[in-house]
């Protein structure tokens, strides 16, 4: 799915942040399509959470140009904020509270009262599973159905847009999966575009279309099919004692481009089996072993980066 082809929900132009002399966004720029699940892919350090700031109206934008659902984020503030739910990180609910009194303090938030704002509560009760828990103290709730409360909060006024922050956190597999089958729910029965950040990268490989962050900076943007299929056919590592020295031996011989990430080499081959019979009649006794593999959005990371997804980025301030 490409925003190209369809009406844009976001576009984001040239954007630049920084806190003093560290620069935590770098000139970024994209588009998302209405309707899409949008992800910002990044290791902690990328930029994604001031990315995720901005959007949510938190911090102001000091360069570049934002504009959601039609609406500047400078000039149109109020009108932006009226369209975007917001799902934070960090839990926003009061635990004292009943699932349902959390909500009716939401809305009152946002000017609703009486019988819209009964009626809307009942529907997103309703919409989340919630309303045998209506009446129970958040406390007492496990951590998806937290979270599903959470939810509740940030679609109670209808947005158009659905920001969430690393939506996953603190979720068990099954609560996970319960949460994406609803937000493709919400997507095919509403329309809604949901963007999120994430540090998964199965979570990742589970939206329309992928942000890849770095040190502030887009390395790829695309579907997760279209950025694993980039890479060619399989990705190769190879354990060796001498992981330079062999590197610069595959150029010379094969023309292969090899690159050392982590003490390993890795590269990205159309033919994986074949590749492996020719690397191990050449360098057999230098090659301690290999491993071979369809690529993932961890390959297409180290493929962009130089570096394995975990590692810190040296970058420097300005």
């Amino acid at each position: 799915m490409s925003a190209s082809s369809q009406s844009v929900a976001l576009r984001v132009a040239e954007v630049r942040f920084r806190y003093g002399s560290h620069v935590a966004l770098r000139g970024v720029s994209f588009e998302v399509g209405s309707g899409e699940v949008f992800a910002f892919l990044g290791p902690n350090g990328s930029g994604k959470t001031t990315l995720f700031r901005l959007l949510s109206t938190l911090i102001p934008l000091q360069e570049g140009r934002v504009e959601i659902l039609g609406c500047d984020i400078r000039s149109q503030l109020q009108r932006v904020r009226e369209s975007i739910g917001v799902v934070f990180q960090a839990p926003s609910l009061d635990i004292k509270l009943t699932v349902r009194e959390n909500i009716h303090h939401q809305g009152a938030l946002y000017g609703m009262s009486g019988k819209l704002l009964r009626g809307r509560c009942r529907e997103v009760l309703a919409e989340l599973g919630l309303e045998d828990r209506a009446d129970h103290r958040v406390e007492t709730l496990s951590g998806g159905l937290k979270r599903r409360v959470e939810l509740a909060k940030g679609l109670l006024h209808h947005p158009r847009l659905l920001l969430m922050d690393e939506p996953s956190t603190g979720l068990d597999p099954g609560a996970r999966s319960d949460l994406w089958r609803f937000l493709q729910t919400l997507r095919q029965e509403q329309g809604i575009t949901v963007l999120l950040t994430t540090h998964l990268l199965e979570e990742a490989d589970r939206a329309d279309r992928i942000a890849i962050l770095d040190a502030g900076k887009l390395v790829a943007l695309d579907s997760p099919h279209a950025l694993r299929a980039a890479l060619g056919g399989d990705c190769l590592t190879i354990e060796t004692a001498e992981p330079e020295a062999l590197a610069a031996e595959m150029q010379a011989r094969f023309s292969l481009a090899a690159r050392v990430v982590d003490g390993s080499l890795r590269l990205e081959t159309s033919n994986g089996p074949a590749q492996i019979q020719e690397l191990t009649a050449a360098f057999g006794e230098r090659i301690r072993s290999l491993r071979l593999g369809k690529p993932t959005l961890e390959d297409v990371f180290i493929e962009k980066t130089g570096r394995r997804f975990w590692q810190t980025a040296e970058v420097q301030d300005e």
